[in-house]
């Protein structure tokens, strides 16, 4: 632009336009020039910033949406179903004439538990896992374990050889969220008498596994299942963490594995990194 100004004015302008206002007209083009360059350049800036505000947004709302599925899962789903299987429980009690006051207070006990989840998740969408200073993984694992154990009537083994600094704060609170949905699903889906849950490795290498002795799952793909929602989310749980994931069922049982650095039995179904 300054070399057409130049041109122009050394050629037809010097007659009319001195050379000291020719000097002085020479940034004041550039400034005019340089405005109308720029000006739709802010406008498509500025238009770009809020289209990418606006994904921003829209992610952080399914991400919001995502985490309170899964609260929502771990905690009044889950508790929902114990739920029911005591409310079974007490009906055949009732039939056979051998309702209990023992009956009736831990069906009072679950339903107070799910309020106490409902109360939480509209407090904060979170239910929290451990927050004490002395919190141990394999103690967890084992409160778990008999909790589940007593309101499902499943004969429950513990083998665990994982080392207590083998995972974060994070990975052991998704890590007790998977075992919890592979021994409810074991209840729900293939009605074993017996579960054994297995963990062994350290912070590079580790595995965990939830077997049982039921009669399998008919799907092929249980996860692609409909209504399959825990399945579905400890998928998404052993992506986001990063670990691998197999489930592996017949006429034997089905196993849940759960890994680390190492190898389980199969990929991960729908993982694309594999």
């Amino acid at each position: 632009m300054v070399g057409i100004w130049e041109f122009v004015r050394h050629q037809f302008l010097m007659p009319y336009i001195s050379m000291d206002m020719g000097n002085y007209l020479t940034p004041v083009l550039v400034f005019v020039f340089s405005i109308i360059l720029l000006l739709p350049l802010f406008r498509i800036m500025e238009r770009n910033q809020q289209e990418l505000e606006q994904k921003r947004a829209a992610t952080s709302a399914m991400e919001a949406r995502e985490g309170l599925a899964k609260e929502l899962h771990d905690g009044m789903a889950q508790s929902l179903f114990l739920l029911s299987v005591r409310i079974d429980r007490l009906e055949q009690n009732q039939k056979k004439g051998t309702v209990s006051a023992e009956n009736v207070e831990q069906l009072k006990k679950t339903v107070h538990e799910v309020n106490r989840y409902v109360r939480q998740a509209i407090a904060s969408l979170k239910v929290p896992v451990s927050g004490s200073a002395d919190f141990s993984l394999e103690r967890s694992v084992q409160e778990q374990l008999g909790r589940i154990a007593g309101e499902v009537m499943i004969d429950v083994a513990l083998d665990w050889q994982l080392q207590e600094d083998a995972l974060s704060s994070k990975e052991q609170a998704e890590l007790l969220s998977c075992i919890r949905e592979a021994i409810i699903n074991v209840r729900k889906h293939t009605r074993a008498g017996r579960v054994v849950v297995t963990g062994a490795g350290d912070h590079q290498c580790w595995k965990v596994s939830v077997a049982d002795n039921g009669a399998g799952i008919v799907h092929e793909d249980p996860f692609q299942v409909n209504g399959s929602y825990g399945l579905q989310i400890m998928r998404e749980r052993a992506v986001s963490m990063g670990w691998k994931l197999a489930l592996v069922s017949g006429p034997a049982g089905t196993t849940v594995e759960i890994a680390k650095g190492g190898t389980a039995d199969e990929p991960l179904p729908g993982d694309d990194r594999r």
